[in-house]
This record gives structure tokens, C-alpha cells and sequence, in this order.
């Protein structure tokens, strides 16, 4: 079995390219979901040669169908949030130490050694339910972090804010993980000058409050903390590994991941740069699952592949994990 740590040394675009069809050809092998997927469609005798000319699966087979490569086992399973009768995503996760190592080296490659940051954390309806990748990924920061503060805050609105205060006097790195509507809340309440912070937003109003922009949002949240902007995770249930904005919606992502940007009228076919579209997600650490999603997010990627988000298509139903698509 080919090592799946091989996409950690990709530095080029031949190497993603030839790492691509490996997983690919693996996919078409042993992903019967997939494969079942490409063959009605028609291109599973087609000599794939480029990156470009894979097949995407709808993301809504993560809802329905077992995606996983066969003969294996999930060692966990993550579950995408919704409302009560709405059928979840479930990503059957064969390999944990993929997921594990592919976000500890994204997070520290935008943000810096784990170690000297203070992860805090104000999710609670995350929380409240089981199965979410992003509190699996939490947890492990907050175990990798050297910062007694590291915390997760619930409603505790007032020892979150002396916990801030206290690490803005001592200058420790830190960054906050908030749902959208926990934020709101909480600068409704608290208002505190710390421009080094790094506010990551998870959005999503739960229901909790009316739909904003996420413009105003950031701007409320901008004017609240004193910082110069607002972080975003780009991550979601079917994915191992994320894209982080680091101000003004613009994301960017590891060696190992692309956005390509499919044609709204005809989903079989991919369109050039600064255009909106269908996102499509090429992610090799889903090696064991499905590398190759068409999601229902709409986007513009740009000639340095980056991208923003730009909203979802309507018949699609709202994915709590897939943070800040309002």
C-alpha cells in the first residue's frame, strides 16, 4: 500500500498532479461508491492524464452511501450538524493519524508553533452535539499547547473575558475559535482592545439570531476586539484537511489541496480563474474516503489558488461545518 504521508512532499505541480492520479487510480480501485459514480457517468474507460479531467462525486453521497475504501474499517466516524430530520453527512474516517497530522501541519504552517498559543474556544453548539471534526481538532490544539489558559468557554461569558485579559497583559499568542452567534453575544456584553488577537469564526447564526452579512459581522467583531481582521477555517465533515482566510475572505490552502471551479449549467465541466462557480474540492488526504468532491459552495478561485466563498446554491441544504458559508 502506498504511503499516505507521500502528499506531505509534494512542492510542485507535476508532484500534485502525479499524486492525483495515484490516488485516483486507488479510488477508482477500491471506492465502490466512487467508482460506480464515475462509470455512470460515463468516464471510467476515459485515460485520465491531468488533475483537471478527474471526476467529482456529489457531495451528497457522503449522506447516503458508505464512502470508504473497501476492506477497511472507520477508526471514527464524523457527522456534519442540522436540524432535527435532516440527514447528516457522515465521514467514515479509516486512517485518524491522516486527519491528525494534515491539520497539525496546516495550522502551524499559517499560525506558527502550537506550542506558544493559547487556544481558546467559544462553541457551544458545537458542544452540545457528537461527531464534529472541528471539536476533534480543537481538543487536539489544546493538548498540543503549552498555554494553561487553553480553554473551551460555554456561556461563560465572564471568565472567557479575564482569561483575555489576562493573556493580552502576559503578550501570549492567542486565538479564539467562535460560532458566530457565541461572538455576538458576547461582545454585546464585553468589549476589550486586543489587536494581536486572531479571531477564528466558525460561523453560523444556530438559529440563534437573524442571518447577517458576514461583512457586518466582521466589521462588529473588528470594532469589538481592535483587530485588523477576521480569520476564517475553509473545512467541513467530508474533508481531512482545511483552508484558513486570514482577513477579508480570501483563503488559501496546503500543497496537498485545490479549488478548481465547475460551470453552474453544466457541473461535468470546469471554468478559468476569477469566474464563479461550483466549488470542487481535490483533498489527497481523504485517501481512504473520496479525494474528489464537488460541494455546493459557490466561489471564485484567483491565478495563485486562492479563493473566496461566495455563497451556496439554493436547493442545497445548510452544512454546519462548513464554517463561514452564510
Amino acid at each position: 500500500m502506498t504511503n499516505w504521508a507521500d502528499f506531505f512532499a509534494i512542492q510542485t505541480e507535476d508532484d500534485f498532479n502525479q499524486q492525483c492520479l495515484e490516488t485516483y487510480r486507488f479510488q477508482l480501485l477500491h471506492c465502490q461508491v466512487y467508482r460506480d459514480y464515475v462509470s455512470l457517468i460515463g468516464k471510467e474507460k476515459n485515460q485520465v492524464q491531468h488533475y483537471s479531467e478527474i471526476p467529482f462525486m456529489p457531495i451528497e453521497f457522503f449522506k447516503t452511501q458508505r464512502v470508504l475504501a473497501a476492506g477497511m474499517d472507520p477508526q471514527i466516524i464524523f457527522s456534519s450538524s442540522g436540524t432535527t430530520g435532516m440527514v447528516t453527512s457522515k465521514h467514515l474516517v479509516a486512517d485518524l493519524s491522516i486527519y491528525e497530522q494534515t491539520f497539525r501541519r496546516i495550522f502551524e504552517d499559517f499560525y506558527g508553533p502550537i506550542t506558544d498559543i493559547a487556544v481558546l474556544a467559544l462553541l457551544p453548539s458545537y458542544l452540545e452535539r457528537s461527531g464534529s471534526s472541528l471539536i476533534y481538532m480543537i481538543d487536539d490544539l489544546m493538548k498540543q499547547s503549552k498555554q494553561a489558559e487553553s480553554n473551551y468557554f460555554l456561556y461563560n461569558h465572564q471568565e472567557l473575558y479575564n482569561t483575555l485579559v489576562q493573556l493580552k497583559e502576559k503578550g501570549t499568542k492567542t486565538i479564539l475559535f467562535g460560532v458566530t452567534y457565541a461572538l455576538l453575544d458576547f461582545i454585546e456584553q464585553y468589549a476589550l482592545e486586543f489587536p494581536e488577537l486572531i479571531i477564528m469564526e466558525t460561523g453560523g447564526m444556530k438559529g440563534k439570531r437573524k442571518e447577517m452579512v458576514k461583512e457586518e459581522i466582521h466589521q462588529l467583531l473588528q470594532d469589538a476586539f481592535k483587530v485588523n481582521g477576521i480569520h476564517s477555517e475553509y473545512g467541513m465533515t467530508e474533508l481531512l484537511s482545511q483552508g484558513y482566510s486570514c482577513g477579508q475572505g480570501i483563503f488559501h490552502l496546503p500543497k496537498w489541496m485545490r479549488i478548481l471551479i465547475r460551470d453552474t449549467n453544466d457541473p461535468l465541466s470546469l471554468i478559468s480563474s476569477n469566474r464563479t462557480g461550483g466549488i470542487n474540492v481535490i483533498d489527497l488526504a481523504n485517501r481512504y474516503s473520496c479525494a474528489f468532491i464537488a460541494t455546493q459552495d459557490l466561489g471564485k478561485v484567483y491565478a495563485d489558488g486562492s479563493f473566496e466563498i461566495l455563497g451556496r446554491f439554493d436547493q442545497s441544504d445548510i452544512r454546519g461545518c462548513n464554517l463561514l458559508v452564510q
